[in-house]
C-alpha cells in the first residue's frame, strides 16, 4: 500500500521529535562522564595550580572527576587549539589566561579565530604579578634594578614562561618605561623559569601570584614590587612597580573556556558549577593567600573583559613591535 503524504509527514514529525527528545534527554543528563581541563602550561605554575583546586572543587559539585591535563607549547597556542578542535559537548576545557587576550596580535598566524573558536563560561579570578628576585639578590627595589640596567644594559636578565607570555610582556613594560635594556630568557612554563631564578641562573622574574607564593613564603624568593596600581593586600609591605615607573599595571587573570558551539545549556550548567565551586571557603582562602580576587560572573562578562584587555595591549604590542612567529 503506497505510503500517504500525510502518513510521510507524520513519519518525519515523529523522527524529529525522537532526536529532539534524544538531544534534551543528553543535555538534561550532562555531565554523565569525566572532563577534561586542559591546562596550556607545564605543571607547577600558577595557572596549574589553579587548575587543579578549580578542578577538585568541580568534581565535588558536578560529580564526575575533571581531569586535569597541561598542553603547554608556543605561548599557550597548543593547548588553546586542542580545545577549539574538540567536541563542542561540554567534555573538554581550557583555562584561559593573560595570553589568549594578546596571542591575536603576537601572532601572525593562529589556528583559530580567538574571538570565533571558544565559548567563554566563566572568569575566574583576577590579580596583580608580583616582580621577584632570588633570596640572596642584593637588588631591594625598582629603583635598584633601573639603576643597576642603566649602568650596563642587557646585563640584568628576566625569566618568563615563553615568548608572549604575561611575564614576557610585564618586562618590556618595565624596559620601556624604565628605558632600560634587559634580556629576555624564556622558558617551556613558570616552574622551569622560576627554577633558574631561585638558583641564580637569571635575575629577575614577572610572575602571577599564584606561582611564585610557594616560593615566597618558603623564602626562595623575595618579593620586590606588584604590578598593580596600588599595593596589594596579599602582599603587605610591597610596593607597586608603578611607585617608581608611573603608569605601570599588569594584571593577570583566569577564565574557562569550552569549544565554540557547546549549548548554551551546557555552558549555564558550567557556569553554575564554578560560581558554587568558588563560594567554598577553602578555595576562597587559597585565591586570596595568592594575591587573587575571585571574579565570577555571567561567560558574556568574560568575553566583555577579554575584549577590553586585548584591545589595551594590543597597543602596547604595536607600539614596542613586539612579534612571536
Amino acid at each position: 500500500m503506497p505510503i500517504t503524504r500525510s502518513l510521510k509527514c507524520f513519519v518525519v514529525t515523529l523522527s524529529l521529535a525522537c532526536m529532539f527528545f534524544h538531544a534534551q534527554f543528553a543535555l538534561a543528563a550532562y555531565p554523565d562522564k569525566s572532563l577534561r581541563l586542559i591546562v596550556p602550561f607545564a605543571p607547577g605554575g600558577g595557572t596549574d595550580q589553579m587548575a587543579r583546586s578549580l578542578g577538585a572543587g568541580l568534581t565535588k559539585v558536578l560529580g564526575q572527576t575533571v581531569v586535569i591535563e597541561n598542553k603547554p607549547g608556543a605561548g599557550t597556542v597548543i593547548g588553546m587549539d586542542l580545545v577549539a578542535r574538540s567536541t563542542p559537548d561540554g567534555y573538554t576545557l581550557v583555562v584561559a589566561t593573560f595570553a589568549h587576550a594578546v596571542n591575536s596580535t603576537l601572532q601572525s598566524k593562529l589556528p583559530y579565530d580567538s574571538e570565533q573558536a571558544f565559548a567563554p563560561v566563566a572568569l575566574i579570578a583576577r590579580g596583580p604579578n608580583v616582580l621577584v628576585v632570588r633570596q640572596e639578590s642584593p637588588f631591594q627595589s625598582v629603583k635598584e634594578i633601573v639603576a643597576a640596567a642603566k649602568a650596563q644594559p642587557g646585563k640584568l636578565t628576566y625569566a618568563s614562561q615563553g615568548n608572549g607570555t604575561s611575564a614576557h610582556l610585564a618586562g618590556e613594560m618595565l624596559q620601556n618605561l624604565g628605558k632600560i635594556e634587559l634580556t629576555h630568557i624564556p622558558y617551556r612554563g613558570a616552574s622551569l623559569a622560576l627554577t633558574d631564578v631561585v638558583s641564580g641562573q637569571v635575575d629577575l622574574f614577572i610572575g602571577t601570584a599564584a606561582g611564585v607564593s610557594p616560593l615566597l613564603a618558603g623564602g626562595k624568593l623575595r618579593a620586590i614590587a606588584v604590578t598593580s596600581p596600588n599595593p596589594s593586600s596579599a602582599f603587605e609591605g610591597v610596593v607597586p612597580v608603578a611607585a617608581t615607573l608611573p603608569g605601570y599595571a599588569v594584571e593577570s587573570w583566569y577564565g574557562v573556556y569550552a569549544p565554540a558551539g557547546t549549548p548554551a545549556l551546557i555552558i549555564n550548567t558550567l557556569n553554575a558549577a564554578i560560581q558554587q565551586t568558588v563560594k567554598n571557603p577553602d578555595f576562597i582562602k587559597k585565591i586570596e593567600n595568592e594575591g587573587l580576587t575571585i571574579s565570577v560572573g555571567a561567560p558574556s562578562e568574560l568575553e566583555q573583559y577579554v575584549q577590553a584587555e586585548n584591545n589595551r595591549w594590543k597597543k602596547i604590542i604595536l607600539e614596542n613591535k613586539i612579534q612571536v612567529q
